[in-house]
């Protein structure tokens, strides 16, 4: 840039002080951005840290409590869960956003799944059974060997998996169903003030506004007898779901100097939590049926026994015989297995 030109700029035309100021104060961004982001990989291979440190934590609903609650009601009092499967439960509403995604979650037969665990239903694999049919077809040709080879390492052509009548477990019931409703903008309200100078000499304004909306999501769940195909029990649930935005803004000059400062706080209640609750809801039901479960007040018994292997993570059937010393307690814990907020995790790491 010529002298010539530097003298016509606007940054020229302002004293010398406050021309360094800009200048340093365009520097410091500069560095401070170069901080943050560079071009060269540092020694850990990375060319910026992800930010954030949030542990992993348990999903639960409102009604996860009573899952694992009928679920050491059945154990307590030894009630048999049937083999229970689950086929698909899909979205039905063909909601998209605006981003071409789709609204709803496709997860709720995973959900499902969760659901079950934690009431202590015992359940049998039927959404996707690729892996376990390919073993089948493999085992069929005597392809896979099982524990043992024979000398110099090379396979025990007599040591194949054997198929065995019988040998799968079949389902009693199957739970199938799907998302059928999603209604956006159920009921809405908003308020705006507004507030500015009549004096044109002495501008300025101001802006309140807030905003509130309602929308809702249901379910069709059914329960289906494997062998007859009778549907045997029904449930079908919406739940509302709320969302708000408060913002406020403040536009004037002062001193010749321009102001806006605007805030906002808003947030929504999450849709996909709102299908898993449903689902929950339902399957709390189902399974309050197949046990015959009077009802909430079984959650009072002084028996409630607080060492089962269900909780608010879901639930497991031990492989082992360690349920004395495994880690089924302490799935929900934050602070497990956490880099930065186990101290024995802490302490073994050598990185």
């Amino acid at each position: 840039m010529t002298e010539r030109t530097l003298s016509k700029s606007p940054l020229a035309k302002r004293p010398l002080a406050k021309r360094v100021r800009i200048v340093g104060a365009a520097c410091a961004i500069g560095a401070l951005m170069s901080g943050c982001v560079s071009t060269v990989a540092g020694p850990g291979g990375q060319y910026a840290t992800p930010i954030g440190n949030a542990p992993v934590t348990a999903n639960p609903t409102p009604y996860s409590t009573a899952l694992y609650c009928l679920s050491d009601y059945a154990r307590r009092y030894n009630l048999p869960s049937p083999r229970i499967a689950v086929g698909r439960i899909s979205d039905y509403t063909g909601s998209v956003s605006s981003d071409g995604g789709r609204q709803i979650t496709q997860g709720a037969s995973l959900m499902a799944y969760s659901a079950l665990a934690k009431a202590g239903a015992r359940m049998v694999e039927r959404y996707d059974t690729s892996i376990s049919e390919l073993e089948l077809r493999y085992a069929n040709n005597k392809l896979i060997g099982d524990e043992g080879a024979a000398a110099g390492g090379a396979p025990d052509s007599n040591n194949y998996r054997r198929i065995l009548a019988g040998q799968v477990p079949g389902s009693d019931f199957y739970l199938v169903g799907g998302v059928t409703e999603v209604n956006f903008n159920i009921r809405s309200a908003g308020v705006d003030i507004g507030q500015g100078e009549v004096d044109s000499a002495r501008p300025g304004s101001a802006l309140i506004q807030g905003k509130v909306f309602v929308m809702n999501v249901a379910i069709d769940l059914r329960l289906v007898q494997t062998t007859s195909m009778e549907v045997v029990d029904v449930i079908s649930y919406q739940k509302q779901i709320i969302g708000r935005e408060i913002s406020a803004g403040v536009f004037d000059f002062l001193d010749g100097n321009v102001f806006d400062i605007s805030a906002g706080t808003g947030g929504m209640e999450p849709v996909q939590l709102a299908v898993r609750s449903l689902i929950e809801r339902g399957t709390l039901e189902m399974m309050a049926n197949l046990y015959g479960a009077p009802g909430p007040q079984i959650c009072l018994d002084a028996a409630h026994d607080p060492l089962g292997s269900v909780g608010p993570t879901g639930g497991y059937y031990p492989a082992y015989a360690n349920t004395d010393s495994n880690n089924g307690q302490t799935r929900a814990d934050p602070n497990r297995w956490h880099a930065g907020r186990d101290g024995d995790v802490r302490r073994s790491s050598r990185y």
